[in-house]
Protein backbone atom coordinates (compact mmCIF):
# COMPACT_ATOMS: atom_id res chain seq x y z
CA UNK A 1 0.00 0.00 0.00
CA UNK A 2 2.66 2.30 0.90
CA UNK A 3 5.00 1.84 -2.32
CA UNK A 4 1.38 1.77 -4.18
CA UNK A 5 0.96 5.64 -2.92
CA UNK A 6 4.75 6.58 -3.36
CA UNK A 7 4.54 5.56 -7.13
CA UNK A 8 0.92 7.56 -7.45
CA UNK A 9 2.29 10.33 -5.86
CA UNK A 10 5.43 10.39 -7.91
CA UNK A 11 3.39 10.39 -10.84
CA UNK A 12 1.28 12.95 -9.66
CA UNK A 13 4.28 15.26 -9.03
CA UNK A 14 5.66 14.78 -11.91
CA UNK A 15 2.54 15.61 -14.27
CA UNK A 16 2.44 19.14 -12.28
CA UNK A 17 5.60 19.33 -12.89
CA UNK A 18 5.17 18.71 -16.76
CA UNK A 19 2.26 21.55 -16.59
CA UNK A 20 3.88 24.33 -14.98
CA UNK A 21 6.11 24.16 -17.44
CA UNK A 22 4.16 24.12 -20.31
CA UNK A 23 0.40 24.80 -20.49
CA UNK A 24 -2.01 24.85 -17.73
CA UNK A 25 -4.90 22.61 -17.79
CA UNK A 26 -8.29 23.18 -19.52
CA UNK A 27 -11.10 23.27 -17.14
CA UNK A 28 -14.74 21.93 -17.67
CA UNK A 29 -17.71 22.01 -15.17
CA UNK A 30 -20.85 20.46 -16.52
CA UNK A 31 -23.44 21.67 -14.18
CA UNK A 32 -27.14 19.99 -14.28
CA UNK A 33 -29.95 21.37 -12.53
CA UNK A 34 -32.17 19.65 -9.64
CA UNK A 35 -31.31 16.49 -11.05
CA UNK A 36 -31.65 13.41 -8.68
CA UNK A 37 -28.72 11.94 -6.32
CA UNK A 38 -29.81 8.67 -7.80
CA UNK A 39 -30.69 9.60 -11.67
CA UNK A 40 -27.13 8.48 -13.36
CA UNK A 41 -26.09 4.88 -13.99
CA UNK A 42 -22.83 5.38 -11.74
CA UNK A 43 -25.21 5.62 -8.45
CA UNK A 44 -27.13 3.29 -9.97
CA UNK A 45 -30.34 4.10 -11.92
CA UNK A 46 -31.57 1.82 -14.05
CA UNK A 47 -34.27 3.03 -16.00
CA UNK A 48 -32.02 6.10 -17.50
CA UNK A 49 -29.11 5.28 -19.10
CA UNK A 50 -26.38 7.74 -18.58
CA UNK A 51 -23.57 6.09 -20.55
CA UNK A 52 -21.57 9.34 -21.36
CA UNK A 53 -21.67 10.64 -17.41
CA UNK A 54 -20.98 6.70 -16.52
CA UNK A 55 -17.63 7.12 -18.66
CA UNK A 56 -16.86 9.95 -17.00
CA UNK A 57 -16.62 8.56 -13.60
CA UNK A 58 -15.11 5.46 -14.73
CA UNK A 59 -12.23 7.32 -16.31
CA UNK A 60 -12.21 9.35 -13.31
CA UNK A 61 -13.46 9.20 -10.06
CA UNK A 62 -17.03 8.92 -8.44
CA UNK A 63 -17.54 10.72 -5.49
CA UNK A 64 -20.13 9.35 -3.20
CA UNK A 65 -20.40 11.80 -0.75
CA UNK A 66 -20.24 14.75 -2.69
CA UNK A 67 -22.26 17.52 -1.64
CA UNK A 68 -23.13 21.31 -2.48
CA UNK A 69 -23.05 24.31 -0.06
CA UNK A 70 -27.16 25.53 -0.34
CA UNK A 71 -30.25 22.65 -1.30
CA UNK A 72 -31.52 25.38 -4.24
CA UNK A 73 -30.15 27.06 -7.21
CA UNK A 74 -28.47 30.55 -7.08
CA UNK A 75 -27.03 29.89 -3.34
CA UNK A 76 -25.58 26.73 -4.88
CA UNK A 77 -24.23 28.09 -7.92
CA UNK A 78 -22.82 31.60 -5.53
CA UNK A 79 -20.68 28.69 -3.81
CA UNK A 80 -19.18 26.99 -6.25
CA UNK A 81 -18.16 30.33 -8.40
CA UNK A 82 -16.16 31.76 -5.42
CA UNK A 83 -15.52 28.71 -3.76
CA UNK A 84 -16.90 30.00 -0.39
CA UNK A 85 -19.78 29.58 1.76
CA UNK A 86 -22.74 31.70 0.08
CA UNK A 87 -24.09 33.21 3.34
CA UNK A 88 -20.20 34.70 4.19
CA UNK A 89 -21.66 37.56 1.73
CA UNK A 90 -25.32 37.69 2.39
CA UNK A 91 -26.13 35.36 -0.87
CA UNK A 92 -28.71 33.23 1.17
CA UNK A 93 -31.36 32.43 -1.06
CA UNK A 94 -32.37 33.01 -5.28
CA UNK A 95 -32.33 36.73 -5.50
CA UNK A 96 -34.38 38.53 -7.39
CA UNK A 97 -34.22 39.42 -11.03
CA UNK A 98 -34.73 43.13 -10.83
CA UNK A 99 -32.47 43.98 -13.79
CA UNK A 100 -32.50 47.78 -11.95
CA UNK A 101 -31.17 46.50 -8.47
CA UNK A 102 -27.21 46.79 -8.12
CA UNK A 103 -27.27 44.57 -5.03
CA UNK A 104 -29.49 41.46 -6.10
CA UNK A 105 -26.53 39.23 -7.20
CA UNK A 106 -22.94 38.12 -6.61
CA UNK A 107 -21.21 40.60 -4.69
CA UNK A 108 -18.98 42.44 -6.79
CA UNK A 109 -15.95 42.39 -4.23
CA UNK A 110 -16.34 38.52 -4.53
CA UNK A 111 -14.15 37.35 -7.00
CA UNK A 112 -15.37 34.44 -8.95
CA UNK A 113 -13.77 31.30 -10.84
CA UNK A 114 -13.51 33.23 -13.62
CA UNK A 115 -11.67 36.15 -12.57
CA UNK A 116 -9.17 34.42 -11.05
CA UNK A 117 -8.03 32.53 -14.18
CA UNK A 118 -7.90 35.53 -16.29
CA UNK A 119 -5.03 36.38 -14.34
CA UNK A 120 -3.39 33.47 -15.82
CA UNK A 121 -4.33 33.69 -19.11
CA UNK A 122 -7.26 31.62 -19.22
CA UNK A 123 -10.07 32.17 -21.90
CA UNK A 124 -13.35 31.28 -19.71
CA UNK A 125 -17.12 31.14 -21.20
CA UNK A 126 -20.52 30.29 -19.48
CA UNK A 127 -22.60 28.16 -21.89
CA UNK A 128 -26.40 27.68 -20.11
CA UNK A 129 -27.87 29.49 -16.62
CA UNK A 130 -26.14 32.23 -15.06
CA UNK A 131 -28.21 33.41 -11.75
CA UNK A 132 -26.01 35.73 -10.42
CA UNK A 133 -27.73 38.43 -11.33
CA UNK A 134 -29.44 40.74 -14.25
CA UNK A 135 -27.95 44.08 -13.34
CA UNK A 136 -25.38 44.86 -15.70
CA UNK A 137 -22.97 44.94 -12.58
CA UNK A 138 -23.37 41.21 -12.43
CA UNK A 139 -23.10 40.34 -15.94
CA UNK A 140 -20.79 37.43 -16.69
CA UNK A 141 -18.57 39.36 -18.89
CA UNK A 142 -18.00 41.84 -15.88
CA UNK A 143 -17.20 38.74 -13.92
CA UNK A 144 -14.22 37.17 -15.75
CA UNK A 145 -15.87 35.46 -18.48
CA UNK A 146 -15.24 36.34 -22.43
CA UNK A 147 -18.15 34.72 -24.14
CA UNK A 148 -21.17 34.20 -22.56
CA UNK A 149 -24.08 32.02 -24.66
CA UNK A 150 -27.13 31.66 -22.32
CA UNK A 151 -29.62 33.29 -20.30
CA UNK A 152 -29.12 35.61 -17.06
CA UNK A 153 -32.64 34.29 -14.90
CA UNK A 154 -33.06 30.97 -13.31
CA UNK A 155 -34.83 28.87 -15.64
CA UNK A 156 -35.98 28.63 -19.01
CA UNK A 157 -38.70 27.10 -21.47
CA UNK A 158 -37.03 24.55 -23.39
CA UNK A 159 -38.69 24.63 -26.98
CA UNK A 160 -37.38 27.85 -29.19
CA UNK A 161 -40.74 28.69 -30.66
CA UNK A 162 -41.41 29.26 -26.92
CA UNK A 163 -38.51 31.90 -26.53
CA UNK A 164 -40.66 35.27 -27.48
CA UNK A 165 -39.06 37.57 -25.00
CA UNK A 166 -36.46 40.18 -26.15
CA UNK A 167 -35.71 42.14 -22.78
CA UNK A 168 -36.40 41.47 -19.43
CA UNK A 169 -38.47 44.66 -19.07
CA UNK A 170 -41.03 42.82 -21.06
CA UNK A 171 -42.04 40.74 -18.44
CA UNK A 172 -45.70 41.01 -17.21
CA UNK A 173 -45.76 38.79 -14.23
CA UNK A 174 -44.23 36.05 -12.44
CA UNK A 175 -42.26 33.37 -14.06
CA UNK A 176 -42.65 34.94 -17.35
CA UNK A 177 -38.62 35.51 -18.29
CA UNK A 178 -38.91 31.58 -18.55
CA UNK A 179 -39.98 32.95 -22.57
CA UNK A 180 -36.63 35.25 -22.79
CA UNK A 181 -34.69 34.61 -25.76
CA UNK A 182 -30.91 33.77 -25.60
CA UNK A 183 -28.22 36.38 -25.23
CA UNK A 184 -24.79 35.75 -26.61
CA UNK A 185 -22.43 38.27 -25.65
CA UNK A 186 -25.13 40.65 -25.13
CA UNK A 187 -26.25 40.41 -28.52
CA UNK A 188 -30.39 38.74 -28.31
CA UNK A 189 -30.59 35.92 -30.53
CA UNK A 190 -32.84 33.13 -31.76
CA UNK A 191 -31.87 29.36 -31.74
CA UNK A 192 -33.98 26.63 -33.80
CA UNK A 193 -32.40 23.55 -31.58
CA UNK A 194 -33.77 22.12 -28.04
CA UNK A 195 -32.33 24.08 -25.24
CA UNK A 196 -29.76 21.29 -24.03
CA UNK A 197 -28.97 20.75 -27.54
CA UNK A 198 -28.57 24.72 -28.79
CA UNK A 199 -26.00 24.70 -24.99
CA UNK A 200 -24.20 21.62 -26.05
CA UNK A 201 -23.43 23.31 -29.61
CA UNK A 202 -21.94 26.48 -28.08
CA UNK A 203 -19.85 24.21 -25.40
CA UNK A 204 -18.52 22.73 -28.31
CA UNK A 205 -17.92 25.63 -30.18
CA UNK A 206 -16.06 27.14 -28.14
CA UNK A 207 -13.58 24.12 -27.25
CA UNK A 208 -12.37 23.85 -30.34
CA UNK A 209 -12.46 27.49 -30.84
CA UNK A 210 -9.70 27.82 -28.10
CA UNK A 211 -8.36 24.30 -28.79
CA UNK A 212 -7.53 25.79 -32.34
CA UNK A 213 -5.89 28.93 -30.53
CA UNK A 214 -4.15 26.86 -27.95
CA UNK A 215 -5.57 28.85 -25.16
CA UNK A 216 -5.97 27.28 -21.75
CA UNK A 217 -9.55 27.77 -21.36
CA UNK A 218 -12.35 27.16 -18.51
CA UNK A 219 -15.76 26.24 -19.75
CA UNK A 220 -18.61 26.63 -17.69
CA UNK A 221 -21.27 24.22 -18.76
CA UNK A 222 -24.67 25.20 -16.56
CA UNK A 223 -27.54 22.95 -18.19
CA UNK A 224 -30.98 24.10 -17.26
CA UNK A 225 -32.07 20.45 -17.58
CA UNK A 226 -33.53 18.99 -15.80
CA UNK A 227 -34.74 22.22 -13.75
CA UNK A 228 -38.80 22.31 -14.64
CA UNK A 229 -41.07 23.03 -17.01
CA UNK A 230 -40.96 19.18 -17.78
CA UNK A 231 -40.13 19.61 -21.62
CA UNK A 232 -38.69 17.37 -24.22
CA UNK A 233 -38.59 16.25 -28.06
CA UNK A 234 -39.69 12.99 -29.27
CA UNK A 235 -36.04 12.54 -29.95
CA UNK A 236 -35.79 11.83 -26.65
CA UNK A 237 -38.70 10.51 -25.58
CA UNK A 238 -38.94 8.05 -27.67
CA UNK A 239 -36.53 6.60 -25.87
CA UNK A 240 -38.38 6.05 -22.88
CA UNK A 241 -41.61 4.66 -24.13
CA UNK A 242 -41.15 1.43 -21.12
CA UNK A 243 -41.51 4.50 -18.84
CA UNK A 244 -45.17 4.84 -17.78
CA UNK A 245 -45.00 7.32 -15.66
CA UNK A 246 -45.76 10.61 -17.95
CA UNK A 247 -43.68 13.30 -15.85
CA UNK A 248 -40.92 10.08 -15.10
CA UNK A 249 -40.59 9.60 -19.09
CA UNK A 250 -40.16 13.27 -20.38
CA UNK A 251 -37.39 13.36 -17.05
CA UNK A 252 -35.36 11.17 -18.15
CA UNK A 253 -35.58 12.79 -21.40
CA UNK A 254 -34.28 15.57 -20.27
CA UNK A 255 -31.31 13.70 -18.44
CA UNK A 256 -30.55 12.16 -21.54
CA UNK A 257 -30.46 15.05 -23.50
CA UNK A 258 -28.07 16.09 -21.42
CA UNK A 259 -25.87 12.87 -21.28
CA UNK A 260 -25.85 13.42 -25.12
CA UNK A 261 -24.24 16.06 -24.76
CA UNK A 262 -21.50 15.43 -22.20
CA UNK A 263 -20.68 12.67 -24.62
CA UNK A 264 -20.57 15.30 -27.25
CA UNK A 265 -17.97 17.78 -25.06
CA UNK A 266 -15.85 14.47 -24.65
CA UNK A 267 -16.06 13.74 -28.54
CA UNK A 268 -14.21 17.39 -29.11
CA UNK A 269 -11.80 17.32 -26.59
CA UNK A 270 -10.59 13.56 -28.08
CA UNK A 271 -10.96 15.03 -31.49
CA UNK A 272 -8.70 18.14 -30.59
CA UNK A 273 -6.02 15.75 -28.73
CA UNK A 274 -7.00 17.40 -25.59
CA UNK A 275 -8.79 15.27 -23.01
CA UNK A 276 -5.81 14.38 -21.10
CA UNK A 277 -4.92 18.20 -21.06
CA UNK A 278 -8.66 18.86 -19.58
CA UNK A 279 -10.27 18.13 -15.86
CA UNK A 280 -14.25 17.65 -16.01
CA UNK A 281 -16.08 18.23 -13.01
CA UNK A 282 -19.83 17.18 -13.53
CA UNK A 283 -22.11 17.75 -10.69
CA UNK A 284 -25.83 18.68 -9.78
CA UNK A 285 -26.73 22.51 -8.58
CA UNK A 286 -29.00 20.72 -5.59
CA UNK A 287 -30.87 17.48 -5.23
CA UNK A 288 -33.67 16.64 -7.41
CA UNK A 289 -36.87 18.16 -7.00
CA UNK A 290 -40.41 16.88 -5.53
CA UNK A 291 -41.95 18.37 -8.87
CA UNK A 292 -39.80 16.99 -11.61
CA UNK A 293 -39.89 13.18 -11.07
CA UNK A 294 -36.50 12.86 -10.06
CA UNK A 295 -35.46 10.23 -7.78
CA UNK A 296 -33.00 11.10 -4.64
CA UNK A 297 -32.89 6.98 -3.86
CA UNK A 298 -31.93 6.25 -0.94
CA UNK A 299 -31.49 9.42 0.43
CA UNK A 300 -34.08 11.47 2.72
CA UNK A 301 -35.56 15.13 1.32
CA UNK A 302 -35.76 16.52 -1.72
CA UNK A 303 -34.47 19.99 -3.12
CA UNK A 304 -34.26 23.27 -0.41
CA UNK A 305 -34.30 20.38 1.98
CA UNK A 306 -31.14 19.89 4.76
CA UNK A 307 -31.62 16.27 4.60
CA UNK A 308 -29.47 14.29 2.01
CA UNK A 309 -31.87 14.52 -0.54
CA UNK A 310 -31.20 18.26 -0.75
CA UNK A 311 -27.96 18.79 -0.80
CA UNK A 312 -25.86 15.44 -1.85
CA UNK A 313 -26.01 15.11 -5.11
CA UNK A 314 -24.40 13.29 -7.94
CA UNK A 315 -20.46 14.43 -8.64
CA UNK A 316 -17.72 13.05 -10.71
CA UNK A 317 -14.35 14.37 -11.48
CA UNK A 318 -11.75 13.02 -14.79
CA UNK A 319 -8.68 13.84 -15.63
CA UNK A 320 -7.33 11.28 -17.51
CA UNK A 321 -3.23 10.48 -17.04
CA UNK A 322 -3.21 12.41 -13.66
CA UNK A 323 -6.09 11.01 -11.65
CA UNK A 324 -5.97 7.17 -11.49
CA UNK A 325 -9.49 5.40 -12.89
CA UNK A 326 -11.98 3.65 -11.51
CA UNK A 327 -12.16 5.42 -8.10
CA UNK A 328 -15.05 5.10 -6.11
CA UNK A 329 -14.42 8.19 -3.55
CA UNK A 330 -16.43 8.09 -0.02
CA UNK A 331 -14.96 10.77 1.91
CA UNK A 332 -17.12 13.98 2.08
CA UNK A 333 -16.32 16.66 -0.58
CA UNK A 334 -18.12 19.79 -1.16
CA UNK A 335 -18.58 21.86 -4.72
CA UNK A 336 -16.82 24.56 -3.43
CA UNK A 337 -13.33 21.93 -3.84
CA UNK A 338 -14.24 22.56 -7.19
CA UNK A 339 -12.56 25.81 -7.34
CA UNK A 340 -10.09 24.98 -4.26
CA UNK A 341 -8.60 22.52 -6.82
CA UNK A 342 -8.40 24.66 -9.46
CA UNK A 343 -6.92 27.58 -7.80
CA UNK A 344 -4.23 24.91 -6.22
CA UNK A 345 -3.53 23.46 -9.94
CA UNK A 346 -3.34 26.68 -11.65
CA UNK A 347 -0.91 28.61 -9.07
CA UNK A 348 -3.44 31.63 -8.47
CA UNK A 349 -2.86 33.81 -5.46
CA UNK A 350 -5.95 34.09 -3.36
CA UNK A 351 -6.91 37.19 -1.54
CA UNK A 352 -5.94 36.96 2.41
CA UNK A 353 -9.47 38.87 3.14
CA UNK A 354 -11.52 35.84 0.91
CA UNK A 355 -10.03 32.47 2.11
CA UNK A 356 -11.34 29.79 0.43
CA UNK A 357 -13.34 27.28 1.69
CA UNK A 358 -13.33 24.85 -0.59
CA UNK A 359 -9.86 22.78 -0.51
CA UNK A 360 -7.38 21.18 -3.13
CA UNK A 361 -9.20 17.42 -3.43
CA UNK A 362 -6.18 16.26 -6.06
CA UNK A 363 -3.79 14.93 -3.39
CA UNK A 364 -6.43 12.48 -1.80
CA UNK A 365 -7.49 11.18 -4.87
CA UNK A 366 -3.63 10.23 -5.96
CA UNK A 367 -2.99 8.89 -3.01
CA UNK A 368 -0.67 12.05 -1.51
CA UNK A 369 -3.29 12.11 1.79
CA UNK A 370 -4.95 9.39 3.39
CA UNK A 371 -6.72 11.89 5.57
CA UNK A 372 -10.53 13.47 4.94
CA UNK A 373 -10.54 16.93 2.73
CA UNK A 374 -12.77 18.40 5.47
CA UNK A 375 -13.32 17.69 9.29
CA UNK A 376 -16.67 19.39 9.07
CA UNK A 377 -19.23 20.38 6.68
CA UNK A 378 -21.72 23.65 7.22
CA UNK A 379 -24.89 24.57 6.08
CA UNK A 380 -27.32 27.40 6.67
CA UNK A 381 -31.00 28.04 5.26
CA UNK A 382 -30.77 31.82 7.46
CA UNK A 383 -34.38 32.29 5.60
CA UNK A 384 -35.93 29.53 7.63
CA UNK A 385 -33.15 29.43 10.90
CA UNK A 386 -32.14 26.26 9.56
CA UNK A 387 -29.08 24.96 10.12
CA UNK A 388 -26.95 21.09 9.53
CA UNK A 389 -23.50 20.38 10.04
CA UNK A 390 -21.72 16.87 9.34
CA UNK A 391 -18.44 15.91 11.31
CA UNK A 392 -17.51 12.32 9.82
CA UNK A 393 -20.46 10.28 9.65
CA UNK A 394 -22.53 12.23 12.06
CA UNK A 395 -24.94 14.66 11.10
CA UNK A 396 -26.97 17.13 13.12
CA UNK A 397 -29.80 18.80 11.12
CA UNK A 398 -32.55 21.29 12.19
CA UNK A 399 -35.21 22.01 9.32
CA UNK A 400 -36.24 25.18 10.88
CA UNK A 401 -36.00 27.49 14.11
CA UNK A 402 -32.73 25.91 15.51
CA UNK A 403 -32.90 27.84 18.94
CA UNK A 404 -36.13 25.69 19.71
CA UNK A 405 -33.81 22.86 20.09
CA UNK A 406 -35.77 20.82 17.92
CA UNK A 407 -32.53 19.10 15.83
CA UNK A 408 -31.73 15.28 14.90
CA UNK A 409 -29.40 13.39 14.86
CA UNK A 410 -27.56 10.83 12.60
CA UNK A 411 -24.95 8.39 11.58
CA UNK A 412 -24.65 8.18 8.00
CA UNK A 413 -22.61 5.52 7.96
CA UNK A 414 -25.25 3.46 9.07
CA UNK A 415 -28.57 5.40 8.24
CA UNK A 416 -27.89 6.99 4.90
CA UNK A 417 -31.51 8.08 4.44
CA UNK A 418 -31.79 9.61 8.03
CA UNK A 419 -34.16 7.41 9.54
CA UNK A 420 -32.99 6.79 13.05
CA UNK A 421 -32.88 9.88 15.39
CA UNK A 422 -29.54 9.49 17.52
CA UNK A 423 -30.22 12.63 19.46
CA UNK A 424 -31.28 11.23 22.27
CA UNK A 425 -28.90 8.07 22.67
CA UNK A 426 -25.64 10.72 23.11
CA UNK A 427 -24.64 12.66 26.04
CA UNK A 428 -26.30 16.41 25.31
CA UNK A 429 -22.26 17.36 25.51
CA UNK A 430 -21.64 15.68 22.14
CA UNK A 431 -24.89 17.45 20.78
CA UNK A 432 -23.80 20.37 22.20
CA UNK A 433 -20.51 20.67 20.71
CA UNK A 434 -21.43 19.93 17.23
CA UNK A 435 -24.34 22.84 17.79
CA UNK A 436 -21.03 25.53 19.00
CA UNK A 437 -19.09 24.37 16.25
CA UNK A 438 -21.96 25.25 14.36
CA UNK A 439 -22.74 28.45 15.83
CA UNK A 440 -18.92 29.47 15.71
CA UNK A 441 -18.71 29.14 12.18
CA UNK A 442 -22.59 30.75 11.70
CA UNK A 443 -21.18 34.04 13.46
CA UNK A 444 -18.63 34.78 10.17
CA UNK A 445 -22.03 34.65 7.70
CA UNK A 446 -24.09 37.66 6.92
CA UNK A 447 -28.07 38.67 6.80
CA UNK A 448 -29.16 38.74 3.47
CA UNK A 449 -28.35 40.81 1.14
CA UNK A 450 -30.89 41.81 -1.61
CA UNK A 451 -34.73 40.96 -2.51
CA UNK A 452 -35.51 37.18 -3.02
CA UNK A 453 -36.75 35.92 -6.17
CA UNK A 454 -40.29 35.21 -4.76
CA UNK A 455 -40.97 38.55 -2.88
CA UNK A 456 -40.18 40.92 -5.35
CA UNK A 457 -42.87 41.78 -8.02
CA UNK A 458 -40.37 44.31 -9.35
CA UNK A 459 -42.12 44.26 -13.02
CA UNK A 460 -44.98 45.61 -11.38
CA UNK A 461 -42.85 49.08 -10.79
Amino acid sequence: MYLHRLVLSFITCFALTSLRATDRPNLIIVLTDDQGYHDVGFNGCTDIPTPHLDGLAADGVKFTDGYVSFPVCGPSRAGLLTGRYQDRFGFTTNPSIDPSNPQSGLPLEEETIAQLLRKVGYKNAIIGKWHMGTHPNFHPHQRGFDHFFGFLAGGLNYFPEMLTLNDLSEVKRKWHWYSMKLERDGETIEIDAYLTDALTDAATAFIDQQAKAKNPFLLYLAYNAPHAPLQATEKYLDRFTHIQDEKRRTYAAMVSSVDDGVGRVMETLRRNGIEEETIVFFLSDNGGSSKNASNNNPLKGWKSDLFEGGIRVPFAMQWKGTIPAGQVYCEPVISLDIFGTIAAITEVQIAQERPLDGVNLLPYLTGESDDSPHDVLFWRKWEQNAMAIRKGSVKLVAKANRQNDNFARYDLSEDIAETINLRWKVSGKENQSLLDTWETWNAQLKDRIFPTLGNDNWWER
